[in-house]
């Protein structure tokens, strides 16, 4: 789809901060996040929403999701906890018309820096999180 946002960095055509990429899936960076490593999964295909998104490819992002969650864990980023999130359609607060999953890493008692966070959306070193991520990923496989 040649206006959609996460479709030009599945091309090639925008840059990004790629955690893990394979045949079904991509995850990148938020270039807004909430917190430090906060990840999108995108499936390769388009899709605008659950609706029009292949379940087997659906399971994938899931999955992709769970792997990264785990990293957030066991990385530098030690997460406590993860929140992953699908936001289908505008009232659901979807602002990129093609499915992804966002898997935000928490920490015990961050209420306060995560409102901060979903106020302020400031991406910090990108490349070197997206490089400490890849590497836990690695180092997982």
């Amino acid at each position: 789809m040649l206006d959609c946002p996460f479709c030009a960095i599945i091309e090639g055509r925008s840059p990004s901060h790629t955690v893990y990429s394979d045949d079904d899936v991509i995850a990148f960076l938020d270039i807004s996040p909430v917190t430090r490593g906060h990840t999108l999964v995108v499936p390769r295909r388009h899709s605008s929403g659950l609706a029009d998104l292949d379940p087997l490819i659906g399971s994938r992002v899931f999955a992709t999701g769970q792997r990264i969650a785990a990293v957030l864990r066991s990385s530098e980023i030690a997460a406590d906890g993860v929140n992953l999130a699908m936001n289908d359609g505008r009232a659901a607060s979807q602002t990129v018309f093609h499915s992804h999953l966002h898997v935000v890493p928490r920490h015990a008692g961050d209420k306060l820096s995560f409102a901060k966070g979903l106020l302020t959306r400031r991406g910090g070193d990108l490349e070197s999180t997206a490089a400490m991520l890849r590497r836990a990923m690695q180092a997982q496989a």
